[in-house]
């Protein structure tokens, strides 16, 4: 017979099931934003993630009942994590509207050149697979595009009031047409390993705006 601690609990074996540990979630997660956002989500395996984390396979499927489940978890991550990044560019209040739109494109240019390009956006990534990804992801990822379209458009808006943009500019159709170009280049940016995409698509975009 086992003698109780001190605390009433018996001395043996800590209990199989695994317990929960936020910080192991969060590193799961954290990782998978780092991979996905190299390799996309098709051939990423949960065996290399959980390798690098460190973490057995048991634990993984405490905190995820699936590798869709963990996607979609990396996905909201990388979604929040942009968002505010947007923001930071976009809100600050030092700079013109249009300066913070190219702050934003040069941050994010620089943020791809510290990975040698080997990295691209997590959004646009799976979006050149979505024929391949599971029922729903499609849906998720239109909806963070167009959540980024709007903080876009509201700085062009802004733009307006100050001068820096025509009165009759369409900026609902400037913030997506600067999506669908901007997400164009950062893949052709990873293809040719440098800035030169990212840079002719600043350099045009900001000189086609109607003044």
């Amino acid at each position: 017979m086992q003698t109780p601690t001190p605390s009433g609990k018996r001395r043996g074996r800590p209990p199989k099931v695994p317990r929960h540990h936020p910080d192991t979630r969060e590193a799961l997660i954290h990782c998978g934003v780092e991979v996905l956002t190299e390799q996309g989500f098709v051939s990423t395996g949960i065996d290399g993630v959980l390798k690098r984390v460190g973490v057995p396979k048991g634990s993984f499927y405490h905190y995820f009942d699936s590798k869709e489940a963990f996607g979609h978890a990396v996905l909201a991550c990388y979604a929040d994590y942009f968002a505010c990044r947007l923001d930071r560019c976009l809100l600050d209040a030092g700079l013109s509207p249009l300066e913070r739109l190219r702050h934003f494109t040069q941050n994010a240019q620089e943020g791809m050149a510290r990975h040698d390009y080997r990295r691209g956006c997590l959004v646009g990534n799976l979006g050149q697979e979505v024929t391949l990804l599971p029922e729903g992801f499609d849906q998720r990822l239109e909806a963070i595009l167009q959540d980024w379209q709007r903080r876009v458009a509201n700085c062009l808006r802004l733009a307006q009031t100050q001068g820096e943009l025509a009165d009759d500019a369409d900026c609902d159709a400037l913030a997506a047409f600067f999506w669908i170009g901007w997400e164009g280049a950062v893949q052709r940016a990873r293809l040719v390993r440098g800035p030169a995409p990212l840079v002719l698509f600043r350099q045009e975009f900001f000189a086609r705006l109607p003044r």
